[in-house]
């Protein structure tokens, strides 16, 4: 067993992905092994609490095992179980949990996001129950938005990334994620005014 995980080691992910998806059990471990601390910053990062996090991440992996064979390896797989990982945390977040702070983007020249409290912890009853079901919009909403926009608004909105850790997490350039969380926060806020406007 030793000799084999050696073995592993030395296989770049592409080659361990390839054994993974011929239903190779070791070789998709030597994968988690290589994400999971990763995995489980990323989840600890949305869910501020590291059972949940390791719950989720749990998850995330068994998801990944059940549909590695569907992965296209267009992206690193580094990347494509940081997607798995943060959609389970915000599903999380949705059914489970709600979350006391909402985000919202009002993008300065700096491109920074100025952020808003929106549960006041004295709040009456009623004021709670509104500001959940607007964390429980907003996360909705956010998980309506495309693949590509979504991905990059929650590593660098929810996850607090800088623009280089986001581009190195999914494999872009600055520029690119510069621009697809520009698109997604316009996207994002277009979303929300016109759920105001039907509620």
């Amino acid at each position: 067993m030793q000799e084999l995980s050696s073995t592993l080691a030395d296989y770049a992910d592409d080659e361990l992905v390839l054994r993974a998806q011929e239903s190779d059990e070791a070789a998709f471990g030597e994968l988690m092994r290589r994400t999971s601390a990763s995995s489980f910053r990323l989840a600890v990062s949305i869910l501020r609490d590291r059972q949940e996090a390791e719950d989720e991440v749990q998850n995330s992996y068994l998801k990944a095992w059940r549909h590695v064979g569907q992965f296209q390896r267009e992206s690193k797989f580094s990347t494509w179980i940081s997607r798995i990982v943060v959609n389970q945390c915000l599903m999380r977040l949705r059914k489970v949990r709600g979350t006391t702070f909402v985000y919202l983007d009002e993008v300065g020249s700096d491109e920074r996001m100025r952020q808003h409290e929106v549960m006041d912890r004295s709040a009456t009853p009623e004021v709670d129950l509104r500001n959940k079901e607007i964390s429980g919009v907003l996360h909705r909403e956010i998980g309506r938005l495309p693949p590509l926009l979504r991905h990059v608004l929650v590593l660098r909105d929810v996850d607090e990334l800088s623009t280089a850790e986001v581009a190195n997490r999914l494999g872009m350039t600055a520029s690119a994620v510069k621009s697809r969380l520009l698109r997604a926060r316009i996207e994002l806020r277009q979303r929300l005014r016109k759920r105001m406007q039907t509620a």
